[in-house]
């Protein structure tokens, strides 16, 4: 069983929306953009112990705060997820409930018209929903889940159609255990979580075990109650007595040995929820603490392990696991061992990140980018690598690939000196108090190492593919770029082509010497001066330090000498023309409202607008 599709009404930041999943996937998107609320929002409709909350949502968790009546209607959230691939044990278990579903046109088959006479009219798919609605009368909020299909049509309730799903058949507690639903919330390492109290992690596994092997609760409590406390070789034991005398003198006591004893516990299940606690010993130390002691990214771990055990009660194959943030207190090597433990065991992992060592373990067409504008309407697309786009070209450039889809946009260059150049040009610009400038860093700009400027057109269609701004800048071609690689760069927010060969020949022209003598007396203090090259001399005229800066650049292109050059600059007036006045004109477009609506996802052919946050 797997989310397919998942819609949203009126809840928190989404007015309405629609993300469409495939399996696996990994929800990338910029901050406050929706990924929380879609985790949110499957919890709501599919977590079992979701509905124990009260309230099960509040103010916030309508649109714009928006909760009171607005004339006589009542402003309601609607939240619907659509799952396939369903078992034939729960074909048989949701039977009446079940509509077609088609993968061709992403929505139900049973829509278009002939469709119920075909036999193969598409696979089954259950559809469920939950409600929520603020009650003025009780001045509380309600919620509930319910089959989506099959509903009442108004004029058959009568009465009962202001009722909160009216029409609707409850799904309930037993029927969401079905459907396998876990979720790891990157703060779910409080109490709550890892205690025993009703809903917990713990408790889930306590309930699973006594299914299979009978109550364990009553076990626990007569273990416990059979612990002596104030025997005769304890201190207790005398003061036990000496309260049992005292309260003789007033109160008629039972005819017992001992009519006033010490226990650990109240000896109700509510009290040994309260009171249990789990302990745990870590390396290097031997000393067992209660788990709230232990440090962060521990107690994620220990979270993670918890949902796998339980993962393992339900049947792997059936579990659909959302994760938000796996990275949160874990190093790259457990945060890569995390994601390929749910990926491989788990039905349908649905995760959340902002860390490449995550992103670099899903393939592309398992990313969903969504996006949000300003007028609450979330969207959703699958990164599509672009036709003629090799493989081989990601799979080169997956790390860069992971990062440039955090980033808010896009800067393709052609190799690893100009990665390097940019943000040097960048630093000294941000120091300049004369230029109005925001670094890359902190305008959410990814500077991608494309490996050639003939490679640089060809990840524009990539990257307009996520809904990013993209850019582009290289140095002049040997041989002229084809048809078809100049209709690439179409795709480019802003495209230029510096009108030299080389980048050695920009900085050789555009920096001035002094900046130049500058370089070269830092450079000939390095230990990997070239060799090849003459060392620099005070005596050295202008014509010869630019020809000896232009071969100490070329011969050492990839010791981060161009980056060395810029640091040597102070302000504005003393950096590259071509490159400053480029980086200036992406400042700009990031800062007018039209970057606002390139956050968006652009959908291709087959999408469907819409999503979840």
């Amino acid at each position: 069983m797997k989310v397919r599709r998942l819609s949203l009404e009126h809840f928190r930041g989404v007015r309405s929306g629609r993300v469409l999943l495939d399996g696996h996937s990994l929800l990338v998107g910029s901050n406050s953009v929706g990924k929380s609320t879609v985790c949110e929002a499957l919890e709501l409709i599919l977590g079992p112990e979701r509905m124990f909350r009260r309230p099960v949502v509040d103010e916030h968790d309508f649109y714009g705060g928006c909760y009171q009546p607005v004339g006589e209607e009542l402003p309601e959230i609607g939240l619907e997820a659509v799952l396939t691939e369903l078992s034939p044990a729960a074909e048989r278990q949701f039977g009446p409930h079940l509509r077609r579903w088609s993968d061709e046109t992403v929505d139900f088959a049973d829509l278009e018209s002939g469709v119920l006479e075909q036999a193969d009219a598409g696979q089954w798919c259950l559809p469920v929903v939950f409600l929520g609605r603020y009650d003025p009368q009780e001045d509380d909020f309600f919620g509930g889940t319910f089959f989506a299909h099959p509903a009442k049509s108004r004029d058959d309730l009568g009465e009962e159609s202001s009722e909160l799903g009216a029409g609707l058949r409850p799904f309930t507690r037993e029927d969401k255990r079905h459907c396998g639903f876990l979720y790891l919330r990157p703060n779910r390492t409080g109490n709550r979580a890892l205690s025993f109290q009703r809903g917990s992690l713990l408790d889930t596994i306590v309930r699973l075990e006594a299914d299979q092997g009978g109550p364990l609760w009553e076990k626990a409590l007569a273990d416990v109650a059979a612990v002596v406390v104030a025997d005769e070789d304890s201190g207790f034991s005398k003061i036990r007595a000496e309260v049992t005398e005292r309260i003789g003198r007033f109160v008629g006591l039972a005819a017992h040995s001992d009519p006033v004893d010490l226990h650990l516990s109240e000896a109700t299940r509510e009290h040994l929820r309260e009171t249990l606690r789990l302990f745990v010993a870590t390396q290097p130390g031997t000393h067992a603490v209660p788990f709230n002691r232990l440090s962060t990214g521990t107690l994620n771990l220990l979270v993670f392990a918890l949902l796998t055990y339980i993962a393992e009660l339900k049947g792997e194959d059936s579990v659909i696991f959302a994760m938000e943030e796996p990275e949160i207190a874990l190093p790259p090597h457990a945060q890569r061992r995390l994601v390929d433990f749910v990926t491989r065991r788990m039905g349908q992992a649905i995760v959340t990140s902002h860390s490449p060592y995550v992103i670099d373990k899903f393939d592309p067409a398992q990313i969903v980018a969504l996006g949000r504008d300003e007028t609450g309407v979330l969207s959703s697309s699958p990164v599509l690598l672009p036709p003629g786009f090799k493989p081989k070209q990601y799979s080169n450039n997956r790390r860069q690939f992971a990062e440039a889809v955090l980033a808010r946009a896009v800067l393709v260059v052609e190799g690893s000196t100009e990665a390097d150049l940019v943000p040097a040009v960048a630093d000294v610009l941000e120091q300049d108090p004369s230029v109005d400038y925001v670094h890359p860093d902190l305008a959410g700009v990814s500077v991608f190492n494309a490996q050639g400027d003939n490679a640089v057109p060809a990840f524009a269609p990539l990257f307009k593919s996520l809904g990013k701004p993209v850019y582009g800048i290289h140095d002049t071609p040997v041989k002229p770029l084809s048809a078809d690689t100049l209709a690439k760069a179409d795709d480019f927010t802003r495209y230029k082509v510096i009108p030299y060969k080389g980048i050695e020949d920009l900085l050789a022209a555009e920096v001035p010497v002094k900046v130049q003598r500058r370089f070269l007396s830092a450079a000939g203090e390095r230990a990997d001066y070239p060799g090849k090259c003459a060392r620099p001399r005070e005596d050295m005229d202008d014509a010869e330090v630019t020809a000896l800066v232009w071969e100490v650049l070329k011969e050492h292109k990839a010791g981060g000498y161009a980056a060395l050059l810029i640091s040597q600059c102070v302000g504005r007036h003393e950096l590259p023309a071509s490159i400053v006045d480029f980086l200036l004109e992406v400042d700009a477009d990031l800062r007018t409202p039209l970057a606002s609506s390139l956050d968006s996802p652009t959908l291709g052919e087959g999408e469907v607008t819409g999503g979840a946050e």
